[in-house]
Parts: structure tokens; C-alpha cells; sequence
């Protein structure tokens, strides 16, 4: 094995990867290219800067795939999770950063640690005599880089669009009307902010939606699929009327204080910096034109007078055909000296992505075997390398559909406690396999 390990991306997964390969001992070398050169979504040049939410999403570990895959990852010793947990924000049952904290943190660890070295530029085509690599470069890989894997497959990357959501000023944010509650009073209780709508003002706004000018696609845009997790609200709004109210705008486990009743529809921003003068619209990805932004999310009762920090884009993100291109250590079966990691593989998520980095780094460094399917890191492995149909190929989320059933007996609830429970037991041999 090769004395320096090359990582190309400074991403969640980037990042993963290599504090989990420098961790053994490795020497690495992450390559970044910003500030060299930005990217359409990215703002700093931190590493693991997060782009769209600043939500890792459940962290409940026993009825949560995600919140296993949170936990699994804790205990294969995380840089992701170490610092999510040290920046972390009220959430009721989720797991959400202030970005910045986090992303400062993630990059101070990597730049103090002994076995890293940072290179700030752009890597077009790794040299032939890098011989242990690992491509984390994300859903905005550069043109160049990602020409470069196409012609060396011999197969197209495919793509999809994702979305960023709005963020307004809390001080902008009618409390007579908002308030405070997390959903079935989770967590603190009071993590969220609730817009209530009626029935008229949320008809009012679905057609609002559905008749606001949208950003006008390129053509090679025109045939590029959405992610069915991350769909622009006004699509969704299109698939049919309630379509929103038992998605993003579902009120279930909530009550208006003013009516002590529930109410027919709502709007919920979550806490987005540590100062709590940012929130950002959650499920509110958009590819409204900024101008209607602002004109529809004012309809919504309690933003009458909303400023914004952000508001909604939409970007292509791309990804590989894992299945048909990666072998089960993620290397790239045309050319093994290659790895790749993150949500260029085809996961979809901050933790999915950075939990196939800590693979990648630990495949890397040629100190692990691939983990049991059984565990959510195993699972979502064997999803993207060996589990899904090449030819209908698409993101996914961890869920436990991805995992091996577990033995006939608890139903419900207690299905998914038994098949952590089983998660957590093998992952412990599977990190110390002389224990």
C-alpha cells in the first residue's frame, strides 16, 4: 500500500474520509479547490460546509435508520458526528448544527492534525502515479474531473436537481401569530417555529405556488430527474392539492395556543445559526424566481414581513452508476488505484454521504473489510455497490428497507428497536474483530 493517501473533495465525505484514514497512521494529502475555485452553492472556504439544511435529521437511534446511522458512526469514532454534536441546536428529535460552528470546528480538526496536509487547489485528473485515491468531490464535482470518470468508464455520470431552502431573519417573523412547539412537543418542546394557515390562506398559497414564474432550465437541464426527497415545494404542490399538507406543511402534533386547536396547515422554520437570529423554512427548496419568493412566502401567516438571509435555488447534482462502476470497498473497477465516497456514489444526505467517507478512508487505509449489512453503515454500502438494479439506479436515503429483515416476532416499534439492537451488536465485532 501506498505511503500517502490523496483525497480530492473537502466535503463532508472529503472530510470523513480523511480524518478516518489519518487516523490509523496514514500520511494524507485533501485536495480542495476552494477559494482556488468556488463552486454555484458553496459561500467559505471551510471544510464540510453544509449548503442546503443545516439538519442531520432524527437522531433517535432506536426507531430512526438515520439516527442508527448517526449512532454507528459516533462509535467508528466520526469527526462528522463528533462536531455535529459539539455545535448542536434545539431540534426536537433531529440532530441540526449552527453550519458555521460546524464547519469550523471540522476544519480546524483537519488542519491541526499531524497526518494531514492541505492542498488548496483544483485536481482535474489524478496522475497516474497516485496509487491510492479517494474522489469525494460531491454532487458539484468540477466538469473537468467529472469528464475525466466518464471517459475512463466508458459510462455517463447521471444527475438530478436539488434544492436549497430560504432562510429568514427571526426578528422579521410575526410572534402574534407564530410560534413556538415542536411536534408532539419533541426534544425541548420548543425548537420550531409554526406559521399556521386556514384552509383559504393554504388553497390561496397552493395556487400562489403553482402560478409563480419559475427559473428557466438550460436545455441539458430539461430531461435531468428530481430527487423524490428533496423536491421543490411547487412540484410537490403540482402532484396535487394535499400534497404539501402531508409533507412539509403537515400539522399533525401540533396546536395554535390562540385556538387551542390544530390547524389546517403549516409552515415550520428551524433554528439555523447559534445566535438564533437565522431560521430557515423547513421542506422549502424552491426554483422560484427570488422576486416571487418573496412575494408567495409572504402570503404565509407570520411572514408577512419576512427579510431573508437566503432565499431558495436550485442547482444538478450528479452522481455515479455505483452498482454497475464500484466494486464492494468503493474502488472504481476500471481503475482500483481509485476510490469514491460521498454523494457522488449515490447516497442521498449529509450523513450518507459522510458515512461512505468514513469507509472510503478506512478501505484507504487498508485497515477494514467491508461492515455486515446488517449495520446501517453495511446496509448503505451494500445498497450502492452490490444491493440495487444497475439500470434503475437512484439516491437513497438510509432506511431500514435497505437492511437484511430481522427475525420473524417484534412488529412495528419494536421491529425497528430489534434490528438496531442487531445493528449496534455486530458493529461492535465488526470494529474490534479480536475482541
Amino acid at each position: 500500500m501506498t505511503d500517502i493517501i490523496h483525497i480530492i473533495g473537502g466535503g463532508l465525505a472529503g472530510s470523513e474520509a480523511a480524518w478516518q484514514a489519518a487516523s490509523t497512521g496514514a500520511h494524507v494529502v485533501l485536495h480542495e479547490m476552494r477559494p482556488v475555485k468556488n463552486t454555484d452553492a458553496h459561500s467559505t472556504d471551510g471544510f464540510a460546509e453544509l449548503v442546503c439544511s443545516n439538519s442531520l435529521r432524527s437522531d433517535d437511534f432506536e426507531n430512526n435508520a438515520v439516527g442508527l446511522l448517526h449512532e454507528e458512526m459516533r462509535r467508528a469514532g466520526s469527526l462528522i458526528l463528533k462536531c455535529a454534536d459539539a455545535h448542536r441546536l434545539p431540534a426536537g428529535g433531529a440532530l441540526a448544527v449552527d453550519r458555521h460552528g460546524f464547519s469550523g470546528a471540522v476544519t480546524q480538526a483537519l488542519t491541526e492534525h499531524p497526518s494531514i496536509e492541505i492542498a488548496r487547489e483544483e485536481i482535474t485528473e489524478p496522475p497516474a502515479d497516485w496509487d491510492n485515491v479517494v474522489v469525494a468531490t460531491g454532487p458539484l464535482t468540477s466538469p473537468a474531473l467529472a469528464d475525466f470518470v466518464r471517459k475512463l468508464t466508458d459510462a455517463d455520470s447521471l444527475s438530478f436537481f436539488d434544492a436549497i431552502a430560504p432562510i429568514v431573519h427571526h426578528d422579521t417573523i410575526n410572534t402574534d401569530v407564530a410560534w413556538m412547539q415542536s411536534r408532539y412537543d419533541k426534544g425541548e418542546g420548543k425548537d420550531y417555529i409554526n406559521c399556521p394557515l386556514d384552509r383559504d390562506q393554504y388553497e390561496a398559497f397552493i395556487a400562489a405556488l403553482l402560478a409563480g414564474e419559475k427559473t428557466e432550465f438550460k436545455e441539458w437541464e430539461k430531461s435531468t430527474p428530481y430527487f423524490e426527497g428533496c423536491l421543490p415545494i411547487e412540484v410537490m404542490a403540482g402532484r396535487g392539492p394535499d400534497t404539501l399538507r402531508y409533507g412539509p406543511m403537515k400539522p399533525v402534533g401540533l396546536r395554535d395556543p390562540r385556538f387551542e386547536q390544530r390547524p389546517y396547515a403549516v409552515v415550520q422554520l428551524r433554528q439555523d445559526n447559534a445566535l438564533g437570529n437565522l431560521w430557515n423554512m423547513v421542506g422549502f427548496q424552491t426554483k422560484l424566481k427570488h422576486a416571487e419568493q418573496v412575494r408567495i412566502f409572504r402570503m404565509i401567516p407570520g411572514l408577512e414581513n419576512a427579510q431573508f438571509a437566503r432565499l431558495g435555488g436550485l442547482h444538478r447534482n450528479t452522481f455515479l452508476n455505483s452498482p454497475r462502476l464500484l466494486d464492494p470497498e468503493l474502488r472504481l473497477k476500471a481503475r482500483p488505484s481509485l476510490r469514491f465516497a460521498g454523494q457522488v456514489t449515490g447516497v442521498e444526505g449529509y450523513v450518507e454521504s459522510a458515512a461512505i467517507g468514513l469507509l472510503a478512508g478506512r478501505f484507504a487505509a487498508g485497515k477494514t473489510t467491508p461492515p455486515p449489512s446488517t449495520t446501517a453503515l453495511g446496509a448503505l454500502l451494500a445498497h450502492i455497490t452490490v444491493g440495487a438494479e444497475a439500470e434503475t439506479f437512484q439516491p437513497m436515503n438510509v432506511n431500514f428497507g435497505l437492511f437484511p429483515p430481522p427475525p420473524p416476532g417484534p412488529r412495528g416499534r419494536d421491529r425497528k428497536k430489534a434490528q438496531s439492537a442487531r445493528a449496534l451488536a455486530d458493529l461492535a465485532g465488526w470494529l474490534n474483530p479480536s475482541a
